[in-house]
């Protein structure tokens, strides 16, 4: 009896010793094929990395995080970022339809396949854009918030320059190839860290992973949330000439991180090589660290309009070509390396806009501007816009950017803005700007979403709404006054940055 429970004891003892030697060797395999795979990827020509520390803004890992490169759609990002800012602006909701023209119809694949004139929600356009990566939808939305695609593209290259991506040129809304679409792996880590910063009521939409379109479960291209632990984002991209793009967000115990991998040779070499940089540098990253912003604020991007705007004079335009940009911010910039780079300075607000001049009269209370910094990846404060000496609206000419020096960027001044209504229709004193309207009823309406937030410090507040500029460029900016010293409007902006509301103290 005894030699036949030692038997069968031996037996279960034997095949339990070989279920766990073939689960090890099958670890050890998929760990050394990652390995290998890390390894081969890292030695690509077309690659780029870099690993941000998200609560100290240390650079834990860079190669050829300068050099530009597609995005692919990665693109996508920053329509989300436009989008998610139009969300937090009011000027649309989450169940706005998004008409599809023919044009946002026609896109290559992937996409939802929506047909010409028909509509989806501007929720369904998310979760389209993060998991699909659609790039029917990408168009619609951007034809929707910029009245077209070009302009829209024109709005997301000057928000990305307020956001300090200075290497970042976009064409499009998807990411679909265009030459002269071009960023770097540094202004992705930015952008990525960016969504997260300001936009955290948004940013889970990233972490979706299959929604209900229809009849059709559609689930995400992005293999690593839910099989990483603390990934929760962000967007993967490829094209032929762009390789195999990811930009990954991960959140565990404490320590935080965004690491950007560009030109991956296959999905699964570049999914490898990410997955060895998060194990390399997770580790690495602080747990302490401030909640300041790293990347500051950017300001607004002009409102949605409905049609087209019309073209700009070409001399208001400083076009320049990816190889120009290369030359003038390698100038300026060194190559960064490992763990060289510090993004500890804390920012107050928003940058100064990227696309209108200011009169004398208009410039923003000091608080808004970001403190400059020789660190590549902190967003730097944009050349002061030309001040006209002048306490009224005037017309001003179109200027042309500003040579670049520092981080300064190229292409920030697209237009210039044409007289306003008369100072005397305005409460006299000091005022604070909420935000601009394309009419003077949506800019009302913000005042009173505004109001109803800012509590005490807006009680005896005058809203009112100023028309600028003149024609199809005619806009309502919504504005409180009856302010009777700085003081008393700074409080009341403070009041309103807590209630979520970006905002803006000047004399009136």
């Amino acid at each position: 009896m005894s030699r036949s429970v030692s038997s069968v004891s031996s037996s279960r003892s034997g095949s339990f010793f070989a279920k766990l030697l073939a689960i090890l060797s099958v670890a050890l395999t998929v760990v050394l094929v990652e390995s290998v795979n890390a390894d081969a990827e890292a030695a690509n020509p077309k690659y780029a990395g870099i690993v941000v520390d998200a609560k100290t803004g240390n650079v834990l890992y860079s190669e050829n995080a300068d050099r530009l490169q597609y995005p692919a759609s990665l693109t996508k990002m920053m329509t989300l970022y436009m989008t998610f800012e139009a969300l937090e602006q009011g000027r649309i909701r989450l169940d706005t339809p998004v008409p599809f023209s023919a044009h946002a119809a026609a896109q290559a694949p992937t996409k939802l396949g929506v047909r010409p004139g028909g509509t989806i929600t501007v929720e369904q356009g998310i979760l389209g854009l993060v998991t699909l990566s659609a790039n029917d939808a990408a168009t619609a939305l951007g034809e929707m918030l910029g009245g077209s695609e070009d302009r829209f593209a024109e709005m997301m290259t000057a928000k990305a320059h307020a956001l300090g991506m200075t290497r970042t040129t976009y064409r499009n809304a998807n990411g679909l190839p265009n030459t002269a679409q071009m960023t770097t792996a540094r202004d992705q880590a930015r952008l990525g860290i960016a969504l997260r910063q300001h936009f955290p009521q948004y940013y889970g939409y990233f972490s979706t992973r299959a929604f209900k379109f229809g009849t059709r479960t559609i689930r995400s291209h992005n293999r690593l949330v839910g099989s990483v632990r603390g990934v929760d984002g962000i967007k993967t991209g490829y094209t032929r000439a762009a390789g195999f793009n990811l930009v990954s967000s991960v959140q565990v115990d404490g320590k935080s991180i965004v690491s950007v991998v560009l030109g991956g040779t296959s999905g699964s070499a570049r999914d490898a090589q990410m997955r060895n940089l998060i194990a390399t540098y997770l580790p690495k990253a602080s747990s302490r660290g401030g909640n300041s912003a790293l990347v500051a604020q950017a300001a607004p991007a002009p409102e949605m309009i409905e049609t087209p705007a019309p073209v700009q004079p070409q001399k208001a335009r400083q076009q320049v070509a990816p190889e120009q940009v290369a030359k003038t911010i390698t100038a300026a910039q060194p190559p960064v390396s490992a763990a060289a780079a510090d993004l500890s300075l804390p920012h107050k607000g928003p940058l100064p806009d990227a696309r209108y001049q200011v009169a004398e009269a208009e410039v923003a209370y000091t608080e808004t501007s970001s403190p400059k910094s020789d660190n590549p990846l902190v967003a730097q404060a944009m050349p002061s816009p030309t001040r006209v000496k002048t306490t009224s609206f005037k017309q001003q000419a179109p200027v042309a950017a500003p040579a670049a020096q520092d981080n300064a960027a190229v292409d920030h001044v697209t237009t210039a803005s044409t007289s306003a209504t008369p100072a005397s229709a305005a409460p006299a004193g000091w005022v604070v700007q909420v935000g601009v309207s394309p009419s003077r009823q949506m800019a009302m309406d913000l005042l009173e979403s505004a109001k109803s937030k800012g509590g005490k410090a807006l009680a005896s507040a005058k809203p009112f709404a100023v028309a600028y500029g003149a024609g199809n460029d005619q806009v309502y900016r919504a504005r409180f006054g009856g302010f009777d010293d700085q003081r008393d409007a700074v409080n009341a902006c403070k009041a309103l940055k807590r209630a979520g509301i970006k905002c803006w103290a000047a004399a009136q």
